[in-house]
């Protein structure tokens, strides 16, 4: 389900600029007259901020300041972009409307045609358009997305120079599709209740700590969830999944309309630990600060450890899969996954960019190993087990 956003106060793009000039970054045609503002929007991978700017968190770096993203690769060291360029984007414009636009203003002969969707009604769109398609690249807020239209015949792939941006591990084996940012499953817990050495470092045995009862909080209508659960049916199978769907709500499990309303509801001790991304705790704490008493923790090898990714893919309707493989190219940039990092709190998947948030790096997480992150496209038997359960 998509989430309402309200990004009234996040960075807008004159501070994007004003970032990357700190950084020694930017130094092509076109990007001295940005524009300003901000608006609300749909965004199928992030709950409301309510809060302030990624300034306020973390090491201590400012990202409008000391940041260093001087190991990435600029955008003026990419080819530069020419033409019209048609975006299906699956992330919503509050999000990352002002990377687009910042990306479009850096060229003056380059034109992006975005439309804004849910990722889900996006692939659907595509398939119902066939060739006559007029998108070039499907920006995906999830790799279950991507897979699908991957499954479908209806991607090609990536450059072997824009693949190796990222590692492996978060960007298809055929090179049909590239992760841009990834988002951790995690565990937000109340620490006036909880320490770390309480939450069990397996997700199947949540159901038999007493200690949860009427504790734990989850949003079953959310995407990540669902493919979160999907992880769990592919790995521990559909009856393990459907015993603890029902497990957990015989324990109590409290259900909310988003995970940022997970992560406030925990550091409020309306309940005590919850199940979300990673980033929306980021998100409370950047609002509150430090000493609320909400932290981060995680799973290990199994679907409540899982590492998703927001991605890309060029079409097999591109009619310039050049300059298709190179807009993707550009999300990959150093000011692209500093965007992400700051604005989003999401972890740049190009390993010389930094993630911003008490956060342990990419390689100290444990997600399970035997996991293929294009086999989370298959959502209809999840939805179909939530709703046999009395979850949905």
């Amino acid at each position: 389900m998509d989430e309402s956003q309200d990004f009234s106060r996040r960075p807008n793009r004159r501070r994007f600029l004003q970032a990357a000039a700190a950084a020694g970054i930017v130094g092509v045609a076109g990007c001295n007259t940005p524009g300003e503002g901000t608006e609300t929007s749909t965004e199928t991978d992030a709950g409301s901020v309510d809060g302030d700017t990624p300034e306020q968190i973390g090491s201590g770096r400012s990202p409008f300041g000391d940041r260093d993203i001087s190991d990435g690769v600029s955008m003026q060291e990419m080819p530069d972009l020419e033409g019209e360029l048609t975006l299906y984007s699956g992330r919503g414009q509050a999000l990352v409307g002002e990377l687009v636009s910042f990306i479009e203003d850096l060229y003056p002969d380059f034109t992006i045609r975005p439309l804004y969707n849910s990722a889900a009604e996006l692939v659907n769109q595509i398939e119902t358009e066939g060739q006559n398609s007029p998108a070039d690249v499907f920006y995906s807020v999830n790799a279950g997305a991507l897979g699908a239209l991957e499954d479908r015949g209806r991607t090609q792939s990536l450059p072997q120079e824009v693949l190796e941006f990222v590692p492996a591990s978060f960007r298809a084996s055929s090179g049909a599709w590239i992760g841009t940012s990834g988002r951790a499953r995690s565990v937000p817990y109340n620490t006036d209740t909880f320490a770390e050495s309480d939450i069990p470092t397996d997700i199947m045995s949540f159901p038999d700590v007493s200690a949860f009862e009427n504790e734990l909080g989850w949003a079953p209508t959310y995407s990540s969830f669902q493919a979160f659960v999907t992880a769990m049916r592919i790995l521990e199978g559909e009856e393990a999944t459907r015993q603890w769907l029902t497990d957990m709500q015989d324990l109590g499990v409290s259900q909310y309309a988003d995970e940022f309303q997970v992560a406030r509801a925990v550091a409020d001790g309306e309940i005590s630990a919850g199940l979300t991304n990673h980033y929306y705790i980021q998100r409370v704490l950047a609002r509150r600060g430090l000493s609320a008493p909400l932290r981060t923790t995680f799973t290990q090898n199994d679907a409540g450890a899982i590492f998703n990714v927001a991605g890309a893919c060029v079409l097999d309707t591109a009619e310039d899969d050049t300059l298709a493989s190179n807009f993707v190219r550009h999300l990959l940039s150093a000011e692209a996954q500093d965007y992400f990092a700051r604005t989003t709190f999401e972890y740049p998947l190009v390993p010389e960019i930094e993630p911003i948030g008490r956060l342990p790096a990419i390689d100290e997480l444990n997600p399970p190993e035997d996991l293929d992150l294009s086999q989370l496209s298959d959502l209809e038997a999840t939805i179909d087990l939530l709703r046999e359960t009395g979850v949905l």
